[in-house]
């Protein structure tokens, strides 16, 4: 598959996830916190009906997008404690990227790094709960 097959692939996932942070005004509807809420009136996640490849993919455009996603999920702080009791060892969960079973903070893409950063060279930002500071590392 070449990158621009694989771009072209992961287009639909940048655009949702960059409509759920724009409160879907992107995509001509507007999403709210109930947005998140079953018939029940539990929360859901926010990646539920969204393919698994993402949260489970090195590619860094893929992982950004599952953390750009998980950024707007009610439930991402339980997501987490979830992971972290069953010892996931790769994915993205609650936000955080796990590799090894440890939290990885900073990552960069695959290759010699630009001299110069390009736009998107970076993952977004989820605090780390002080209860899992022991797990973090920087790759």
């Amino acid at each position: 598959m070449t990158t621009t097959t694989r771009l072209a692939a992961l287009d639909p996932l940048v655009n949702v996830a960059n409509a759920v942070l724009s409160g879907g005004a992107a995509l001509g509807f507007e999403v709210s916190p109930e947005d998140f809420v079953d018939s029940s009136g539990e929360a859901t996640a926010a990646c539920e009906g969204v393919g698994v490849a993402m949260f489970f993919s090195e590619h860094f455009d893929d992982i950004a997008a599952a953390k750009t996603l998980c950024l707007q999920c009610p439930i991402r702080d339980r997501c987490l404690d979830e992971a972290v009791a069953r010892g996931e060892q790769y994915g993205v969960w609650g936000g955080q990227l796990f590799e090894a079973g440890r939290i990885v903070i900073a990552k960069r893409r695959r290759g010699r790094p630009a001299k110069v950063p390009r736009p998107g060279d970076s993952l977004p930002e989820v605090a780390v709960p002080a209860a899992y500071q022991s797990l973090v590392v920087c790759a």
